[in-house]
């Protein structure tokens, strides 16, 4: 059994049974359908604000690195300007012994994030797209959040060991700090989910994400 240490803990990295996984999918099938259902008129009300307000495109759609490092379009309701939403990444980073646990990807101030944007990130609504996501396969309800390929091409072993699970949607990071958290507690965090990871604890943190979201902790 391959073992990965984080924070000085040691997480032993299991394969999980294929009949768990298909129940896992049948999950986020289910579920995921009848979420798009219920929140379908909020969609399309988003969609309609945006082009209102900040013209098109509606979508964001970008390139991250899925189970096994495979990589997938995810799609998020586009918050930023036109002109940096549909500009090329360019992350400049060269890190050779893994990426670095200080790491924090996000920064609470962005100028280009649109007055839309700034609702939709608050509430987490610029995720809803995801449900399509879970719906094609690419994405779980639950799971580590994908990272983009310029950072993860830089991971060092036990980090690439979080691609080991199909990336969620909302995970166990998310429910504990979101993006307060930097890289290396986000990592520990997204070990212990592909090391105790069940179809019970898929349930707590979809159930702990409601009121994560609700109380706007951490989002931006």
């Amino acid at each position: 059994m391959e073992r990965n240490k984080v924070a000085n803990v040691t997480y032993p990295i299991r394969k999980l049974d294929h009949s768990l996984l298909v129940y896992k999918r049948i999950i986020d099938i289910v579920l995921g359908s009848l979420i798009f259902i219920v929140v379908s008129p909020i969609f399309f009300l988003i969609m309609l604000v945006i082009f209102l307000l900040d013209g098109g495109p509606i979508f964001f759609v970008q390139t991250r690195s899925g189970l096994n490092n495979k990589p997938f379009k995810i799609y998020k309701f586009r918050t930023m300007t036109n002109k940096n939403s549909l500009q090329k990444n360019n992350h400049n980073y060269s890190w050779e012994n893994g990426v670095p646990d200080e790491f924090v990807f996000k920064g609470k101030e962005n100028p280009n994030i649109t007055k839309i944007g700034k609702v939709l990130r608050r509430t987490s609504m610029d995720e809803l797209p995801q449900i399509i996501n879970v719906l094609l396969g690419t994405m779980s309800l639950v799971g580590p959040r994908p990272e983009i390929p310029q950072i993860t091409q830089f991971y060092s072993d036990y980090q690439r060991s979080r691609l080991s699970c199909k990336p969620g949607i909302t995970g166990y990071a998310q429910i504990n700090g979101r993006s307060t958290i930097n890289h290396g507690e986000k990592i520990k965090f997204d070990l212990y989910y592909v090391r105790n990871w069940s179809l019970k604890l898929d349930l707590i943190i979809l159930w702990k994400t409601i009121f994560q979201v609700l109380s706007g902790k951490g989002s931006y």
